[in-house]
């Protein structure tokens, strides 16, 4: 995707706020993930979503992005966004007056300008040594190794707890497996660094970061938005009619739930800080969502008490009283 615009990948505005941004990606990645959409090309272009989602829903990783275009990973920290684009409209000028003979030509030498083309007067070393605060002499020099990402899927109860996981890293030796620990707390989308286990560096210097991109597996009770969490509560009509206190698990083991008189179906009855955890602030919410079962199959005495309570209640559902 090195020719690529993120923000054409995701259909945003460069002025997307992270809301948009997040939006855009889900309705995308339900539209390409490859186990809903089987057409050859939909595992790519969610490739694509997922690496421009990534990028701009990081802060940070988008501010690089914005300043230094696709190729922001290689570029060094220390460098300055105005420094860098004069130095490249500057070398996209003398790269247009490079002919059939560029490299070998006269007037083509260590320290030298590149001839008598739109670029003459230009010297390499000094457009890339003021760029790179003089590492770009003497053969580049060294530069250090560029940032790599990959998404790593956790449940929902790894996320709340915290769990260790063996990745296997692909080396100019071979492979090798470290041991990450995924801290309790992490949501979708957080980033976990690995210092020095992205690309390697030249000449010396540092290896690039590996950055883990967070991804919560689908859980079949448990929903998560954020650090909320929510889970359905079934009830028996007269547990919702007449209130009740219901146990129900949580990512954290059990908790119990008043339910009020009168509750109705959708109703979320808030269980504050027992969402997925914060190490630095307020712990997520668990919301236990109200869903009125009815029995399938009625006994005779069951039936004769409903048809009871039909003939004395005159409440109406479709007007809510």
């Amino acid at each position: 995707m090195a020719d690529t615009d993120f923000y054409e990948v995701l259909g945003v505005r460069r002025d997307a706020s992270q809301e948009d941004i997040q939006q855009a990606y889900r309705k995308l990645a339900r539209t390409y993930h490859p186990d809903l959409n089987k057409d050859p090309g939909a595992e790519e272009r969610f490739k694509d979503i997922s690496e421009a989602y990534s990028v701009l829903s990081d802060p940070a990783a988008r501010k690089r992005y914005d300043a230094f275009g696709p190729n922001f990973r290689q570029v060094p920290p220390d460098v300055d966004p105005d420094e860098w684009r004069r130095a490249q409209a500057a070398g996209a000028g003398a790269r247009s007056g490079f002919g059939p003979g560029f490299g070998s030509g006269p007037g083509f030498g260590s320290g030298s300008g590149f001839g008598s083309g739109p670029g003459a007067g230009i010297d390499l070393d000094d457009l890339l040594g003021g760029l790179f605060g003089g590492r770009a002499r003497s053969g580049f020099g060294s530069f250090p190794g560029a940032d790599h990402e990959a998404e790593i899927e956790v449940t929902v109860e790894e996320a709340y707890h915290g769990t260790r996981r063996g990745i296997s890293l692909g080396t100019s030796e071979g492979t090798k497996t470290i041991d990450v620990q995924i801290p309790a707390g992490v949501t979708e989308g957080q980033r976990i660094r690995l210092a020095g286990q992205g690309g390697q560096g030249t000449g010396g210097a540092r290896p690039g970061d590996l950055y883990l991109i967070v991804r919560l597996a689908s859980h079949p009770r448990y929903r998560v938005q954020g650090r909320d969490v929510s889970v359905d509560l079934p009830l028996a009509p007269w547990e919702a009619a007449l209130g009740t206190s219901v146990a129900v698990d949580i990512p954290s083991g059990e908790a119990k739930v008043t339910v009020p008189g009168g509750t109705s179906s959708g109703t979320r009855l808030r269980l504050r800080g027992r969402g997925l955890p914060n190490p630095r602030g307020t712990p997520g919410d668990l919301y236990a969502v109200a869903k009125i079962i009815v029995p399938g199959k009625l006994s005779r005495k069951e039936r004769h008490l409903f048809e009871e309570l039909a003939a004395e209640s005159g409440f109406d559902p479709r007007r809510g009283r």
